[in-house]
């Protein structure tokens, strides 16, 4: 099973691009909630390189790791990867008159719920979109 989450972004492809693929940048918006944070980002993006991100709660109570591999590349227009359990994901960035897109497919985890997966993938999306345009961490 996957799910599919956009979103349009009132910014460049190239700040959209920086935004998603930069350790510093990553580590503000895929918390995606106040209980939530990202202490850890390591991205070596080209095809074959790894990929590591921590997110704890805030309270400690929790921490989930997630990595894995870049399988394909298409600067500023696609990142392919896949988890570390085999779920693949992709991401397409499309520019428009108006800013980006971000279309992302995810396959979701078999021992999670779905409800709970898609919200938490719509979170993220959300709060990545308001951190880009909003500029705050970006040059």
């Amino acid at each position: 099973m996957e799910i599919t989450v956009e979103t349009h972004i009132k910014a460049s492809l190239e700040t959209v691009w920086e935004a998603w693929t930069t350790p510093a940048i990553l580590q503000d918006w895929n918390g995606a909630s106040i209980d939530w944070y990202c202490p850890k980002a390591e991205v070596d993006l080209h095809e074959g390189g790894k990929f590591f991100y921590r997110i704890e709660r805030v309270d400690g109570s929790e921490v989930v790791d997630f990595e894995g591999v870049f399988k394909r590349l298409k600067l500023l227009r696609l990142i392919e990867y896949r988890f570390k359990d085999g779920r693949k994901v992709s991401i397409h960035f499309k520019e428009s008159l108006e800013g980006t897109e971000v279309i992302e497919t995810i396959e979701l985890d078999p021992k999670a719920p779905e409800i709970e997966q898609t919200a938490q993938h719509g979170h993220i999306m959300t709060y990545f979109k308001k951190i880009v345009e909003t500029n705050r961490l970006l040059s």
